[in-house]
């Protein structure tokens, strides 16, 4: 099967978000994204253009347009965000976001009136019927496919990077998990997500999907749900890593980070000297070490089993990656990268309140100040605090 890839102009970009709806009373998670997202598309049969429904009807997925700098992705999520506040704030819900939410039960959610979503229920089953999961995915613009292809190899050393720094689901259904990230976990159960495979150019890839399709353990290359993948609609590479991250400056820092990296690699492609790709072993343990220790954890650096902090391989990233930076006007927000090193991801700061002596509603105030806010919360709120 020939797959066409639609080259991207370099370094172009696209965010996801994912963002959950919650009641303001009870803090559980609300079935209201279908009467929400009819309200604000105006009744429209196409939709709005920037928000969507996602597996539950408790999910509103925010979206940007194709973007050429990261300023420019927070601001088109901002003016969306900014829609949806008054007809949330009418029902008396609120936004917010993190990999999971600390205490809802995903038996309690409806399905979004989709029938993908029905058909993905019906054949997996159990795996997907727990996604009670959010995340923020970032596409990042390449010229061609085999690119797209060496690209996704290479970045895949990173993921442990990516998770640990927006690690922000230490709770599920009430209970704290013992990881930083338990939503990646959860997805991994899903027989087409998780780590991408190594693949040797296009042609490879082209040949996996007429397999995984004729086979019939996929209907369509959307439900390829690896952490990196080649999207050859977009002409993208998209970083599906990141757990959801409850504000726009942490959002805005993984944006810069995944359109940095991306595009230091293109260039290192040009200059006839591609980044190297890591043994698939070591990015497998990797990835479990940021699941579970957050920016605690120590990561493997090379083939003899050696370890480094995995925040101090970050903040190294981010010094190596700042003329890429400069150059697509993205200095401060990359430089955001090194202020989530300093105050801790959401999974920590979730765990703050509840060491202070806050309980799971505590968490999800603290969670719904974030978002409207954008500061970090490192104490539970009093009642009734929350915006």
């Amino acid at each position: 099967m020939r797959i066409d890839f639609h080259a991207s102009q370099r370094s172009s970009l696209g965010v996801e978000w994912e963002l959950q709806l919650v009641d303001r009373r009870t803090r559980q998670l609300v079935s209201a994204a279908s009467e929400v997202l009819a309200e604000l598309s105006g009744g429209s049969p196409d939709g709005h253009p920037k928000a969507k429904h996602e597996l539950f009807e408790s999910t509103i997925e925010v979206i940007t347009g194709v973007c050429g700098t990261v300023a420019e992705a927070r601001a088109d999520l901002a003016g969306t965000i900014g829609e949806l506040d008054a007809l949330l704030a009418a029902r008396g819900l609120a936004p917010m976001c993190a990999g999971t939410h600390p205490f809802s039960d995903w038996r309690d959610q409806q399905l979004s009136p989709n029938p993908r979503y029905a058909r993905l229920v019906e054949d997996v089953q159990w795996p997907a019927r727990r996604l009670l999961i959010f995340g923020v995915h970032v596409h990042v613009g390449v010229r061609s496919a085999e690119k797209a292809i060496a690209i996704a190899n290479a970045a895949s050393a990173y993921i442990p990077h990516f998770l640990a720094m927006s690690a922000s689901s230490p709770y599920w259904k009430g209970s704290d998990s013992g990881l930083a990230s338990s939503r990646s976990k959860v997805f991994e159960t899903l027989p087409t997500a998780g780590l991408p495979y190594q693949l040797s150019g296009w042609p490879e890839f082209e040949q996996l999907m007429t397999t995984l399709i004729s086979a019939k353990a996929i209907t369509s290359i959307r439900e390829i749900w690896w952490d990196i993948r080649p999207h050859p609609d977009f002409g993208t590479v998209e970083l599906r890593i990141c757990d959801g991250l409850p504000r726009l400056t942490e959002i805005s820092a993984a944006a810069a980070l995944s359109q940095c990296l991306v595009q230091w690699m293109d260039e290192e492609i040009d200059r006839g000297d591609p980044p190297p790709v890591p043994k698939g072993w070591v990015v497998r343990e990797n990835k479990w070490k940021a699941a579970r220790y957050g920016l605690d954890a120590d990561i493997i650096v090379n083939d003899e089993g050696a370890l480094r902090p995995v925040r101090h391989e970050l903040a190294e990233l981010v010094d190596r990656l700042a003329p890429v930076a400069a150059r697509l006007e993205c200095a401060d927000e990359l430089a955001g990268v090194l202020d989530v090193l300093a105050e801790g991801p959401s999974a920590r700061r979730q765990r703050e309140v509840v060491a202070a002596g806050g309980t799971m509603v505590d968490v999800v105030d603290a969670l719904i100040a974030e978002f409207a806010t954008d500061r970090a919360v490192h104490a539970p709120l009093t009642a009734g605090a929350a915006p």
